[in-house]
């Protein structure tokens, strides 16, 4: 397979990747923190700290808007100087994002230029329009659910504006971690059989 584009999200049992009122300030919402406990030792031996490291080894990144923008825009360096490609419905005269971060308004042209760059190195998703984007467009290929043993509540879900299309998902790896289960599921292409 070509290098796979592939979420990295963490997410509350009940489908949450940040608790409510998500704004500066509060980027992951009131009580949204908790989705990252499993990240309190990044360098550790374990699960966790692989699948760290793994994100840290993809070589571009599709963002959202609103995450690159809650995030501060990573002052133009997510990490390692990767292409960051913002994923938006549009770009104001006059803004320019700052270092590795350029702004793309079609998504089949987002995955297309975010592959390229990557090289041959996953392209990391953030964000849940951006990732939604993709799956709609058929360009996401791969999901890492970070699966968070709680129940948020309330906040922002994941999966929310998906459309009716069903899309079949192939779990390809499951780590168990304190507090945390990482899920790897491959995307099914339409008419591909299990």
């Amino acid at each position: 397979m070509h290098n796979p584009i592939r979420l990295y999200m963490s997410m509350s049992l009940d489908g949450y990747i940040a608790g409510p009122d998500d704004r500066p300030g509060q980027e992951l919402g009131r009580d949204g923190g908790r989705l990252f406990n499993w990240l309190d030792d990044p360098e550790s031996d374990g699960p966790s700290g692989q699948v760290y490291r793994e994100a840290l080894a993809t070589g571009a990144l599709i963002s959202g808007r609103r995450t690159f923008e809650l995030a501060g825009r990573w002052q133009g360096d997510h990490h390692d100087g990767v292409p960051i490609l913002v994923l938006t419905h549009q770009v104001d005269d006059g803004d320019v994002p700052p270092g590795h971060a350029r702004f793309v308004t079609d998504v089949e042209d987002c995955a297309r230029q975010a592959r390229a760059a990557a090289g041959d190195r996953p392209v990391m998703v953030h964000g849940a329009s951006a990732a939604q984007a993709l799956l709609r467009a058929g360009q996401m290929d791969e999901l890492e659910i970070h699966l968070v043993q709680v129940l948020l509540g309330d906040g922002r879900r994941l999966f929310d504006h998906l459309g009716s299309d069903h899309i079949e998902l192939d779990l390809v790896r499951r780590l168990e971690d304190r507090d945390v289960t990482h899920l790897r599921y491959r995307v099914r292409r339409p008419g591909e059989a299990a």
